[in-house]
This record gives C-alpha cells, sequence and structure tokens, in this order.
C-alpha cells in the first residue's frame, strides 16, 4: 500500500469548498449521469457579493446542475459582524460559523465557496467608509486573483454599484467587481500574482437584480432567463434545491420554502459583450475551446449513452479511455478540471469508498497521529489494488500509516492579528479558499482496472452519538499547552481587586512543563505574577487564580495577556474554543489568551435581575462580571412565577421576534412593570411576529441605523433620571464603543416616552429612537436599540454605567 504524508499545497486552480464534506459523498445513478454529461461542459461563470446569504441560491443550483457549467461563489467577507440568530458567538466565532454554512450550501446547490480578506465590520451606509475599513486595492486583488485563478467565463453580481444596493457592502462589491473585471486581464494589475496564475478576461459582467434590489425600467437590452425546471435526475426543480441550501443559513434565520414552478431571473449588463438570447452567447462551451479536443466529446457521449444505470461499473473501463485522452490536452487549466472530474466518476462508478480518521479528536503540535484507511469495492468485477495488494468484493480493507501534527488548526485568516476592516493573510495561495489547505491528510494511490488514481482524504474523527448516529468532525491540532480565561473582558468596580481563574490544559500524550506568566499595562498589578505549570496526562487541567489589583487610572486600551515560558523559547499563549452546532462540522480555534481589563465606576440601581433569553447574547454574563445576580427565566416563570423578586427584567436581543409565546408573556410582563418593577426591552427588528403592545404606549420600529461607533451622542435632557442614577451619565460614557451605536432604532413613538439621546451617522438626520423611558404604574419600561450587546461583553465602561442606569426602579 502507498499512503504517504501529503504536501500541504492544492493547485491553484483547483481550490474547491471541499472542507465541509468531512468524509466521501456517494454518487446515485442519476448523479453520476449528470456528472458524465458535465463532462462535455467547459464553462464557469462566478457569483459575487459582500456576505454569506447574498447569493442567489437558485441560479446558483440551475447554473451548477442544470446548465453543468463550473460554479463559483465569492463571497467577500465571511459575515462577522452580523446578528447570530442561534447563539451567542460573535465577531469571529460568527464568521466562522458562516463559512461553514456556506460551505454546506455549496454542498447541496453544487458551487464552490471563495472569500476575500475582507472583514466584515458590520453595517456601512456608504461604499467610501467600506472602502477605508476594507483598504480597496488589497480586496480588489484578492477579487483578481480569485478571477485569475478561478477563470470564469461570466461574472454575475448580486448587486448594483449605486444607492440601490442599500448597503455599503453590497454597492463595494458591485463596484470591485467591475474593476476586477478588468484588471484581471491586465498585467500591469498586481503583477506579483503572475507568478502563480495568468491573466484572464472573462467576456461579461452582470448584475442579477432582484425583487429587494430592482434594476432599470424592463427593455429589451436585459436579458431574462426561466430557471423553474425540474430536474428529474434529481427529482427536485432548482427552487427546491434553493431552498435546501439557503436554509443552511441558520445563524441568519434563513430557512426557505421549497419553490416550485416558473422563475424568471433577470439580468443588466455591467461590462463586456452583451449577450443576446443566454448567459454563454458567443461564448464555447464544448470540447471546441482546447485544441484538439473535439474526439473527447464524442467520447463523453458514448459514455453517456452506453451508461447503465444498475451496472455504473460498466462505464468505468471508457472512462479510463478517457482519462487517458484527456491528459494530452495541452489546456492546463481543463485538463486539470475534467481529469479530477473523471477520477471522481471513476471511483463513484465503481462503488469505491475510502476514508481515513484518527482515533482521537485533537492531537498537540509534534505529535504523531496514527491514521487508519478504510477501503472497500462494493461493485462486481471492479479490480482495484492498493499497492500489492487486490481488495475483495464488498470486504473493507484496512491500512494503518502516521501523520505528524507539524502546526496548529488554525483558521488561517486568525493566525495574525487583524484590523478592524481585514484579515492578513501571509501566504498568496490561501487567497480564496474557504478553509485550511494545510490540515493533515493522506495522500492515496490505488489501481483501478489497471489505471492509478491519486486522490486525498482530510483525516477526520469519527464517532457514534446515541441520537445524531455516526458523526464526523475535523480532526483538530493544538498547541501544547493553552489557556483559556473564560470571557473577553474582566470589570473592575472602582478600586476593588478581582480573582480571576484560568484554566491551562495539557494536549500532549508526554509530560511538559512551563512557566505561565500574565503581564499587565502599566499600573495594574497581580498576585501572583507567574505560576509553574507541569502536565503528566494528555488533557490534563490545572486551575490557577491570580488576584487582579486595578490601576489607579486606567485606559480603555487596557488588556491582559498570558505567555507561555519554555526551556528554550517564550510564547504568547492561545486558549481553545469550540463551537458546536449540529448543522456544520465542529469548529476549534486557537484565539489569543488575552481580556480586556475595564475600570467602572459605577453605583448599584439593582441587584437582582431576571433575564428573558433572545436570539442570543452574552449579557447575563457581563452583568454578573460587576456583582448582579441574574436568573435566567423561561415562560412559566413568567406566566405562573412570582416576578416581583426581581428588581428589573430584562429581554435578550429579538426575543419578540424570535418566540412567539411572547405574546401571552406580555400581557404578565406590563403588569410586574405596573406593579413597580423595570422592564428593559432590547432591539428587535421590524419584521416577524411583533406584539402591539411591545410597550405600555404605541411605538413602531424602524430599519434606521447608526453604524458609526464614534457618532456623537447628544443628551437633549441632562435632567432625565435614566442619565443621572446611579451614575451621572455624559458624551464621554459613549467613548470606547465597538461596531455601532445601535440598531433598527424606535421611528415613532408616544409623547409619554423621554427620549433622552440624539444621535446620526455623519451626514444624517438626527434620530431620537435609541433610547426611550416611560413611567407605568409604579414601574418604568425601557425600550433601547443600543447595541449593549456587542458593548457589554466587550468591556465598554460606559456601557456598563448606562446599563445599570436603565434597571433603576422608579423612586
Amino acid at each position: 500500500m502507498n499512503i504517504r504524508r501529503i504536501a500541504f499545497f492544492l493547485p491553484l486552480f483547483l481550490i474547491t469548498s471541499f472542507a465541509i464534506s468531512q468524509t466521501q459523498k456517494p454518487k446515485h445513478a442519476g448523479e453520476i449521469k449528470q456528472a458524465i454529461k458535465k463532462l462535455n461542459i467547459l464553462g464557469s461563470v462566478l457569483y459575487l457579493a459582500a456576505h454569506p446569504d447574498d447569493e442567489n441560491t437558485r441560479l446558483i443550483a440551475w447554473l451548477a446542475k442544470e446548465k453543468q457549467y463550473r460554479t463559483g461563489y465569492l463571497s467577500l467577507t465571511r459575515g462577522d459582524g452580523g446578528q447570530n440568530l442561534i447563539g451567542t458567538e460573535q465577531a469571529e466565532e460568527l464568521g466562522l460559523i458562516r463559512t461553514q454554512e456556506l460551505l454546506a450550501a455549496r454542498s447541496v446547490d453544487g458551487g464552490e465557496q471563495f472569500f476575500s480578506r475582507a472583514l466584515d465590520f458590520g453595517f456601512s451606509k456608504t461604499w467610501n467608509e467600506t472602502f477605508q475599513f476594507w483598504g480597496r486595492e488589497n480586496i480588489l486583488a484578492d477579487a483578481v486573483w480569485t478571477i485569475r485563478n478561478f477563470r470564469p467565463d461570466v461574472i454575475i453580481t448580486r448587486f448594483p454599484p449605486d444607492e440601490r444596493a442599500g448597503h455599503g457592502h453590497h454597492q463595494a462589491s458591485a463596484l470591485l467587481a467591475i474593476e476586477a473585471f478588468k484588471a484581471a486581464a491586465d498585467p500591469k494589475r498586481f503583477p506579483e500574482q503572475l507568478a502563480h496564475v495568468s491573466v484572464w478576461q472573462a467576456k461579461r459582467l452582470l448584475w442579477n437584480t432582484s425583487n429587494f434590489f430592482q434594476g432599470s425600467p424592463p427593455s429589451s437590452e436585459h436579458l431574462l432567463i426561466n430557471i423553474g425546471e425540474y430536474n428529474p435526475f434529481l427529482g427536485e426543480s432548482y427552487g427546491e434545491i434553493a431552498a435546501e441550501s439557503r436554509s443552511k443559513h441558520k445563524s441568519q434565520g434563513f430557512g426557505s420554502a421549497r419553490q416550485r414552478g416558473n422563475s424568471i431571473e433577470r439580468f443588466e449588463m455591467l461590462a463586456g459583450e452583451a449577450p443576446k438570447d443566454e448567459l454563454f452567447d458567443e461564448i464555447e462551451t464544448s470540447w471546441k475551446r482546447v485544441s484538439a479536443g473535439e474526439h473527447i466529446s464524442h467520447m463523453i457521449s458514448t459514455i453517456y449513452s452506453d451508461f447503465d444505470d444498475e451496472h455504473p461499473e460498466k462505464s468505468i473501463n471508457g472512462l479510463i479511455a478517457l482519462l487517458g485522452e484527456v491528459e494530452k490536452v495541452k489546456d492546463a487549466y481543463w485538463k486539470k478540471q475534467k481529469a479530477a472530474e473523471i477520477t471522481d466518476l471513476i471511483i463513484a462508478c465503481g462503488g469505491i469508498w475510502f476514508e481515513s480518521y484518527a482515533p482521537q479528536a485533537k492531537y498537540a503540535i509534534g505529535e504523531q497521529i496514527p491514521v487508519n484507511t478504510t477501503y472497500i469495492v462494493r461493485r462486481p468485477d471492479v479490480e482495484v489494488s492498493i499497492g500489492n495488494t487486490t481488495l475483495t468484493f464488498n470486504e473493507p480493507y484496512e491500512q494503518s500509516s502516521i501523520v505528524a501534527a507539524k502546526g496548529t488548526t488554525q483558521p488561517y485568516w486568525l493566525r495574525s492579528p487583524h484590523s478592524l476592516g481585514s484579515f492578513v493573510v501571509n501566504h498568496q495561495e490561501n487567497i480564496g479558499r474557504p478553509t485550511n489547505s494545510d490540515v493533515p491528510k493522506v495522500s492515496i494511490s490505488l489501481r483501478v482496472n489497471g489505471q492509478e488514481l491519486n486522490v486525498e482524504r482530510p483525516v477526520v474523527y469519527k464517532y457514534v452519538h446515541p441520537v445524531r448516529g455516526e458523526v464526523y468532525e475535523p480532526l483538530t491540532v493544538t498547541p501544547q499547552i493553552t489557556a483559556t480565561l473564560g470571557q473577553k473582558a474582566f470589570i473592575f468596580n472602582g478600586s476593588e481587586p478581582k480573582t480571576v481563574e484560568v484554566v491551562f490544559t495539557g494536549h500532549t500524550q508526554d509530560r511538559i512543563s512551563a512557566t505561565a506568566m500574565i503581564r499587565l499595562p502599566k499600573g495594574w498589578r497581580v498576585e501572583p505574577e507567574q505560576v509553574p505549570l507541569e502536565f503528566s496526562a494528555k488533557s490534563e487541567e490545572i486551575t490557577s487564580r491570580f488576584t487582579i489589583y486595578p490601576a489607579d487610572k486606567a485606559s480603555l486600551s487596557d488588556s491582559l495577556s498570558i505567555v507561555f515560558q519554555y526551556p528554550d523559547s517564550i510564547e504568547a499563549a492561545c486558549a481553545m474554543r469550540a463551537i458546536s452546532h449540529e448543522h456544520i462540522p465542529k469548529i476549534t480555534w486557537f484565539p489569543p489568551a488575552t481580556a480586556r481589563l475595564s475600570k467602572v465606576e459605577t453605583g448599584v440601581s439593582a441587584t437582582r435581575i431576571g433575564y428573558l433569553p433572545g436570539a442570543g447574547d452574552l449579557i447575563p454574563q457581563a452583568l454578573r462580571e460587576i456583582g448582579l445576580r441574574v436568573d435566567i427565566l423561561n415562560e412559566q416563570d413568567v406566566l405562573a412565577g412570582n416576578l416581583s423578586q426581581y428588581d428589573a427584567i430584562v429581554t435578550g436581543v429579538r426575543l419578540y421576534n424570535v418566540n412567539e409565546r411572547m405574546r401571552y408573556m406580555q400581557p404578565h410582563l406590563m403588569a410586574y412593570v405596573k406593579n413597580g418593577g423595570t422592564l428593559l426591552v432590547q432591539y428587535n427588528v421590524s419584521s416577524g411576529s411583533l406584539p402591539s403592545d411591545l410597550g405600555p404606549y404605541p411605538l413602531t420600529l424602524s430599519r434606521s441605523r447608526v453604524t458609526d461607533e464614534t457618532a456623537p451622542v447628544t443628551i437633549l435632557n441632562a435632567d432625565s433620571r435614566i442619565l443621572n442614577y446611579p451614575n451621572k451619565i455624559t458624551a464621554a460614557d459613549f467613548n470606547g464603543w465597538i461596531q455601532e451605536r445601535g440598531l433598527y432604532f424606535v421611528g415613532d413613538a408616544d409623547h409619554r416616552y423621554d427620549q433622552p439621546l440624539r444621535m446620526a451617522d455623519p451626514g444624517e438626520a438626527p434620530n431620537t429612537g435609541s433610547l426611550l423611558v416611560a413611567p407605568y404604574g409604579k414601574g418604568n419600561f425601557v425600550y433601547t436599540s443600543l447595541a449593549f450587546f456587542r458593548q457589554l461583553p466587550a468591556g465598554v465602561p460606559g456601557a456598563y454605567r448606562l446599563f445599570v442606569n436603565l434597571l433603576a426602579k422608579s423612586n
């Protein structure tokens, strides 16, 4: 058998979204026949937009599965700055989730997935602001790189290059597409890329309009295409496939209904040669586009017409002969692409299955990973050999090998510190890739009916879950020691010290020792300053407690970090965090072992808080940081419990959008307010089911927001009790906020609400809908669209001071 450690590199023109598939995906006879037909199609199309969920999954499915073009989606960002409807993950962790959701979507609709270095820094209202954060030239370079690699004949944008796009990121994506369409063909643009790729000129660039972003009035210049077909080989229409694909965006709550019947897509020209009737007008997509390739088309047609649904193995020899002819083709791009497709078809027709897995879920850097590779041939009359061993029909065959754990499996775009607007990627070849290419994997050589095939498989971990059944997880390679702080910020009220727990974990099989040292900014001190660590078993944990004393004068940028001193080196420590959601593979990453140190001078307005969770946030943990008791409430607590024991009740973000039972709980909450309690409602969106009596008096929600986290805040009523007890709130309390001021502000509101704050993004009309307060009976009702769900977990002092005021009871 020939199993060897692979070189961690993929051909640039074959960057694909394989990462979602932790194991080989079987093909049924209908899919195999479709794949044979696709061998005769030499066309490619790239869809380009800004975020996960921007893509038109129906069109991608139609292009990939009906027209059978190589179809890709370049999402400039990974969706890091959005809201999360399935958990509390934010920022980088939300981007990790949405990366996998996009890969899951592509595994359904047949597309491939690509990304740039652009970071979703939150909602942006202008393309100019977007480019200020992203760095226009860098992200343009990424788009050009992807085009030169992928070589699309047609490029399609989701958005127009003007204000109709409705979002600065959206408009910027279209502007970059127009510029990249030309730059990719210009050898003077980004010439450093030409050491790896060649220039490429796509035929045309179009805008795929939609109901949300309507184009110009219909005219003869617009291309209309009906993509509502039903595919009998797949047993679904493209509207049905699209719904399944789009429903993978679970963190955004984008579950979609399956649609059937005619569906018209409209396209407007942005650049290049206009089509007359079809997207690929005047583009050669047969084997005529490569030199001496026409006879290959005839061979494929014969294999297709002779295909036996009940005996797909009869097509193997024809495919082997075809592979030999394709390997003679001079066009390197299509030779590699089609050779890979034929190899997959030979394996599928033979019912050949193989996978490589490790006995444990994680290994540390420097360890040797034992790998077991299992093979089976499930069709008769197929001769498969591994080295000198010929496999027996329908009998599993196993071989063992060793793979070295050379580096951690930290996502490549998170290996270096990043700016607010873009990630740092140190290797050009990684640009565009959805996930790491250097994960542990094996390269396998096998002979099928005498033809040598070389394939790769990632090493995975698998186990049997009592409910979910067989579960595959990506293999994790960890640092030798990690340090987990448990939270992103530690809050100090005044000069009081705080005891912090750090959990150190050793990940190696062998004994390992180090000294952990706490690094603090000037004026802060810690006891002890360092602790010795010695681990004798894998996954052994040591919990250490440190007492931190705040500085007399703290800075908004103060932070704590941990370093490990080994016998021959000093290294910055990393934490290890796992993200688990059943609809995507388990994600493990290693953020720096750092935390913000925030000194908050705040009084106490409430001591016991009831919290009704919404779509997911970390507010309860943040409130506990300043000594408040926070009880998590459920429906039964509201309907039948004793709410009077709480000084205040807080509702989680989007609670009224995601919990349809709120219409039954709301009367009880308002009765609680009337009897003297404080109800603090955090932001909801105007869509979805909202009770008409969201507050004691009428109010309506809008889509307005203030995205500039530094936007000036004007205090309209300095005497407002909400701004004075127990803390005097001033403009300084709005310093150091992150990502945004607030979102989905209140539009119209009854005059009985006090609206003490005013703010606006540059150039926009002032908005007073971020905070509403009204007495009701003996209590207080508060509605706020301020982004406390971002500020409090980040340890923003002024946000804490204001939030404490909002919890106060009426006098």
